[in-house]
C-alpha cells in the first residue's frame, strides 16, 4: 500500500473515531449547535424590531431576520469549533495521543480525522441553523448558485477556524483551558457587521470592526444570500480564511510533532 493510501485508510478511521464520540456525547452537539439558535430567537424577537429600523425601505423584525441570518451562521462555525479544541485536548490530556504514535498508522491521521469530523459537525450545524431561520420566515433571492458560493465561503472559513482549534487544543494545558480559548472566535462576530452595520459602531470600533477576518466572511455571505453586489468583500474573505487556514495548521503540526518528540525522548 502507497502512502497516501496508508494515510487516506488511516484518516477514514480516525474520522470513523471521532464521528463515533460525537455520537456517544450528544449533549456536546446539542449544546454546541444549539448556542446559535438561542442567538438567533433573542435577538430577532427581543432586539429584531428596535434594530430593525434602520436597515432601509424594509425595517422591521422581519428585515432584521435576513439581516442577521449571515452573522449568525459564522457564528455557528465558530461555535462548534470549540468543540474540537476541547476533543483535541481531550486526546492530549488523556494520553490516546501518545498510544497512537506507538501504532503504525499515518501520524498526518490522527488529525486529520478531527478537522474531517469537525468540519462535517460544522456544515449540519450551518444546515440546521438555515432551516430554523427559514422557519421563522428567513428569505433569500439568491440562485442555486448563489448558495453554493455562500456554503463554499463557510466552508472555507469552517477549515480555517477548525485548524485554529486544532492548535488551540494541542497547546491547552488542560480541557478546561481547551473550552475557554476559543471563545474568543464567537465574540467576533459581535465586533463585526454580523448584527449591526459596521457604520453606526464608534470611530476606533468601527476601524477594528472593517478590518478584522469575521467581517469580509459576513459581508459576502450576506451579499451572496440577499442579492447585494459582492465587491472585493469575497476576495478579502478567501484571502483572510485561507491565511489563517495556513498558520494554524503550520502551528498544529509544530505543537503535534514537538509532542511527539518530547514522548520518544
Amino acid at each position: 500500500m502507497s502512502t497516501l493510501a496508508h494515510t487516506v485508510s488511516d484518516s477514514k478511521v480516525m474520522l470513523r473515531r471521532n464521528l463515533t464520540h460525537q455520537l456517544r456525547y450528544p449533549s456536546v452537539t446539542i449544546m454546541l449547535v444549539g448556542l446559535p439558535i438561542v442567538f438567533l430567537l433573542v435577538f430577532v424577537y427581543v432586539f429584531g424590531g428596535q434594530l430593525g429600523a434602520g436597515l432601509g425601505p424594509h425595517q422591521g423584525r422581519h428585515a432584521y431576520l435576513d439581516y442577521v441570518v449571515p452573522g449568525l451562521l459564522l457564528i455557528t462555525v465558530a461555535s462548534v469549533v470549540q468543540g474540537t479544541a476541547i476533543m483535541v485536548a481531550t486526546d492530549m490530556t488523556a494520553g490516546i495521543i501518545d498510544r497512537f504514535r506507538t501504532m503504525a498508522i499515518a501520524r498526518a491521521s490522527v488529525l486529520t480525522g478531527h478537522v474531517l469530523a469537525s468540519l462535517l459537525q460544522t456544515l449540519a450545524a450551518i444546515g440546521v441553523l438555515i432551516g430554523v431561520a427559514l422557519g421563522l420566515g428567513f428569505t433569500s433571492s439568491a440562485g442555486p448558485l448563489a448558495w453554493l458560493g455562500a456554503i463554499g465561503i463557510l466552508t472555507l472559513s469552517a477549515i480555517a477556524l477548525i485548524w485554529l482549534a486544532v492548535a488551540l487544543g494541542l497547546s491547552a494545558k488542560s480541557v478546561e483551558t481547551a473550552s475557554n480559548t476559543p471563545m474568543f472566535l464567537i465574540l467576533l462576530p459581535f465586533l463585526g457587521s454580523g448584527f449591526v452595520p459596521t457604520a453606526t459602531m464608534p470611530e476606533g470600533l468601527r476601524q477594528f470592526a472593517q478590518y478584522q477576518p469575521f467581517t469580509p466572511v459576513t459581508d459576502t455571505v450576506r451579499a451572496l444570500l440577499t442579492g447585494g453586489a459582492v465587491g472585493d468583500h469575497a476576495i478579502v474573505a478567501i484571502a483572510w480564511s485561507c491565511g489563517i487556514a495556513l498558520g494554524s495548521y503550520l502551528w498544529a503540526i509544530r505543537l503535534y510533532n514537538r509532542r511527539r518528540a518530547a514522548t520518544l525522548n
